[in-house]
């Protein structure tokens, strides 16, 4: 039978690039001129780090780094933002979490979403995915469509389209 999965990952090479991008940026621009401020991306734990001397700065970064990250194709419905920390002096440190994997709730939103249309598929949730099973092709592609219209907080990406 036909199936594909529904998943939520980012490209780790892709995001280390538009963060390496981000601080390029940073660093030539006329209102960071002699300022501390530092972005740094954890890959392991997929965490960027944010430590700047006040608010504007912070919000300027992030921006930066959003857009960055749609230059380079990559969704910033993926980023988690925290709250902001006061690090040692007048500098803020704020943590930024990148989402890998759908969560439970979204996994539950968008096979309930994919059941409430009516049309002849299995959804099932597998760990941090959701694979979709059906017996014509035309019913996943219907399933694609309907997933790329609704909106779940989190970027989709459809893999894994088998006969």
């Amino acid at each position: 039978m036909p199936s594909f999965d529904i998943v939520s990952k980012v490209d780790a090479q892709t995001l280390d690039n538009a963060i390496n991008n981000a601080k390029k940026e940073i660093l030539n621009r006329f209102d960071f001129n002699g300022s501390k401020s530092t972005v740094e991306l954890d890959k392991k734990t997929n965490v960027i780090t944010i430590v700047t001397e006040d608010d504007m700065r912070l919000k300027a970064i992030e921006g930066s780094i959003i857009s960055r990250m749609m230059k380079q194709n990559l969704d910033p419905k993926s980023m988690d933002f925290g709250k902001e920390n006061i690090a040692s002096g007048n500098m803020i440190r704020k943590e930024i979490t990148i989402k890998e994997g759908l969560d439970k709730e979204a996994a539950k939103k968008v096979v309930a979403k994919i059941k409430a249309s009516g049309l002849k598929v299995q959804p099932s949730i597998m760990d941090d995915q959701v694979r979709v099973t059906a017996k014509k092709i035309d019913d996943l592609q219907a399933v694609i469509t309907l997933c790329r219209g609704e909106d779940f907080d989190q970027p989709l990406q459809f893999i894994n389209m088998r006969n």
